[in-house]
């Protein structure tokens, strides 16, 4: 039994500036990225266990994963299938694949279903597993080109591995004489905002979720995924979709439209309505004065790094300060020229800076930058361990980091735009953010496991970010229409 497992990410903000360079993803091969991916709470972990309990030779021609940001080049894209298609072409007698789902290259809008489809050409009868991120926008061509998929049930993403297993368990099946099972997919025309798609709130995600899992327990039924989709991809197919794994291709058609129907009659439950700036920052003030421990959490949603923001622009900072909120602590904010600025002045130094909104965002008026002085508390490398529960035990590096402490605020800034994973974004550099009396992060999801339980409120900021929930601010081009909720007389019915 030989068994290729390998990982390739990457979610495409096609409005994003920041660019995706191979060096973006940390390529790592063969026996590099097996001890890269062995143990780890991802897809990919749970595949090397599986090679490894069964005694099959695996091979790992590639892990790669890049934070989300713009389309990648169209070599960029080929110099990471390569390895993997080679690999397939030596032969193999399954192929287990964690991927996105959104991925957009320079020319390709569907990247995922371009490497199924030519793992196909080159294995036409070996068998192959995916495990897709709840935010994949899938296409015909992705299911068409495998056997079996499943995609998290979470967000945040705090079941990956489980969703590794998930492919596991069916493919197995497989490998042990069963036959391959049928997918089936439909695609309601609703382009869910991705603050609509928190699994540890009551709302549509979470009942459409909780009807997934019901229809897992059906008899034939194997897998069953509410794809949420990626908005800020524009590409025909960007939305909600529903995959069904089963017996037989009327089994999984009927679970399907089902739950397609279902996800349309809950269309309204997608869409999210921004508060003005101004009146986040009121209820934050408000939520400060209530009785309760820690700070009040800020989410910078429209500059939001895991979803391809430049974490540069400072709208929430420089509203906040000029409110007179005090006792804040913000960041990760990404500005490589202030770093350098800082670190050249040494800790201890008083100096006067230009911080952010320094990547033009097409489409955007220009702001300027916050003029802010005062002293540097740290420089150094801004790097630490993630504790979890997501991406337990991965190093984070942020490049050089330096933190700017002002009479009213404190703000860490650093040479990569980084999400505030874990506790460690700060306490590297010195800063304790439970201590905060208003925590600003450049975050919309991936925090919360962690800030949010040490938090006594949180409140959704918007800023003119390239990752704002307001699709009005982007210009589509390729998106299919009409699609609900930019156009509100859209009709759809799952096809019976």
């Amino acid at each position: 039994m030989r068994i290729i497992a390998a990982r390739f990410n990457h979610e495409t903000n096609t409005f994003s500036p920041v660019p995706t360079p191979l060096e973006d993803f940390g390529p790592l091969h063969n026996a590099d990225a097996r001890a890269f991916g062995a143990g780890s709470a991802t897809a990919f972990g749970a595949f090397i266990d599986y090679a490894e309990r069964i005694g099959a030779e695996l091979v790992t021609p590639l892990c790669a994963t890049a934070n989300p940001s713009g389309p990648a080049k169209r070599e960029v894209f080929e110099a990471l299938c390569a390895p993997i298609l080679k690999a397939a072409e030596a032969g193999c007698d399954a192929i287990l694949l964690d991927l996105h789902g959104a991925m957009v290259a320079e020319e390709i809008d569907d990247c995922e279903g371009e490497l199924l489809a030519r793992l196909r050409e080159v294995a036409p009868d070996v068998p192959i597993g995916v495990a897709l991120d709840l935010h994949g926008n899938i296409t015909a061509r992705l299911i068409e080109s495998c056997d079996c998929i499943a995609g998290f049930k979470t967000y945040p993403h705090i079941d990956m591995r489980e969703t590794g297993a998930h492919v596991v368990r069916m493919m197995d099946a497989i490998r042990c004489g069963a036959a391959r099972p049928a997918m089936a997919m439909v695609h309601p025309p609703i382009l869910a905002q991705t603050l609509r798609m928190n699994t540890e709130v009551p709302g549509i995600m979470t009942d459409l979720i909780a009807a997934a899992r019901a229809a897992e327990e059906r008899d034939g039924v194997q897998a069953v995924t509410i794809f949420g989709g990626f908005p800020l991809s524009d590409i025909s197919d960007a939305g909600v979709s529903v995959v069904v794994v089963a017996d037989t291709g009327a089994l999984a058609h009927e679970v399907a439209c089902d739950l397609g129907a279902a996800a349309w009659a809950g269309r309204e439950g997608f869409v999210y309505r921004e508060a003005p700036l101004d009146v986040s920052l009121a209820e934050a003030r408000q939520a400060a004065d209530r009785p309760g421990a820690g700070p009040v959490l800020l989410l910078d949603h429209g500059d939001n790094c895991m979803s391809g923001g430049t974490c540069d622009t400072v709208d929430v900072l420089r509203s906040a300060l000029e409110a007179g909120m005090r006792g804040i602590i913000a960041g990760p904010i990404c500005d490589p020229e202030v770093v350098a600025q800082m670190t050249k002045a040494g800790s201890g130094a008083q100096v006067s800076v230009r911080l952010g909104n320094k990547v033009p965002l097409e489409g955007f008026p220009p702001n300027p930058s916050l003029e802010l002085s005062g002293t540097v508390a740290f420089t150094g490398q801004g790097r630490y361990v993630v504790s979890g529960p997501i991406y337990t035990g991965q190093t984070c590096d942020m490049g050089r980091a330096a933190v700017l402490q002002l009479e009213s605020a404190t703000v860490l800034v650093t040479e990569r735009p980084h999400e505030p994973w874990d506790l460690g974004v700060f306490s590297c550099a010195g800063v304790d953010p439970v201590s905060a009396k208003f925590l600003i992060l450049k975050s919309r999801m991936y925090c919360r496991p962690v800030f949010e339980p040490l938090s006594r409120a949180v409140v959704e900021c918007a800023s003119a970010g390239i990752t704002s929930s307001n699709l009005g601010l982007f210009d589509f081009q390729k998106l299919a229409r009409p699609i609900y909720p930019m156009d509100p007389e859209t009709d759809w019915a799952p096809r019976g």
